[in-house]
C-alpha cells in the first residue's frame, strides 16, 4: 500500500471533485467524476448501487483515482489503487456528510437507491509528492 501524505490526503475532500477511473467489461475505460473523502489513508468514494463504475470494480477493483486542489490546480495527484470494500454500512449517512460539506444543504434520498462506499486502498501514487 502506497502511503498518502497528510497534504494529499487534504485535498480529497471539497470544493476538489475526484476522477474515478474503471475498467469496462470491452477493455475499454469509464470516468466518474464523484465527490471525494479519506479514512484511515483509503480514498472513499460514494455511488449508487446499479452504476456502471460499481458494475466495473465489482468484476475488476483495479481503479485509478484523479484529483486536483482547485486553488492550485498543478500538479494533480493521481492514485493508482484496488478497490477493496464494497458497503452499504453508514453509506447514506456519508452520502448526507459530502452533501452539507459539499452543497451546504442536505441530501436527498432516491426512492430505492441503495448507497454504496468504495474503499480504495492506493498502490501507487503519481504526481504531486
Amino acid at each position: 500500500m502506497a502511503e498518502l501524505t497528510p497534504e494529499q490526503l487534504a485535498v480529497f475532500g471539497p470544493p476538489n471533485l475526484a476522477y474515478l477511473a474503471t475498467i469496462n467489461e470491452d477493455g475499454s475505460p469509464h470516468l466518474s467524476p464523484l465527490w471525494a473523502d479519506t479514512r484511515d489513508g483509503m480514498i472513499v468514494l460514494n455511488t449508487a448501487d446499479g452504476r456502471v463504475k460499481v458494475e466495473n470494480v465489482r468484476r475488476d477493483p483495479r481503479v485509478s483515482v484523479a484529483i486536483h486542489d482547485k486553488e492550485h490546480p498543478h500538479p494533480p495527484i493521481a492514485v493508482v489503487g484496488t478497490v477493496v470494500d464494497i458497503t452499504t454500512e453508514g453509506a447514506a449517512e456519508h452520502m448526507q456528510e459530502l452533501a452539507l460539506r459539499y452543497d451546504g444543504k442536505a441530501w436527498t434520498p432516491v426512492e430505492g437507491q441503495v448507497r454504496l462506499l468504495l474503499v480504495i486502498r492506493p498502490d501507487h501514487v503519481l504526481g504531486w509528492t
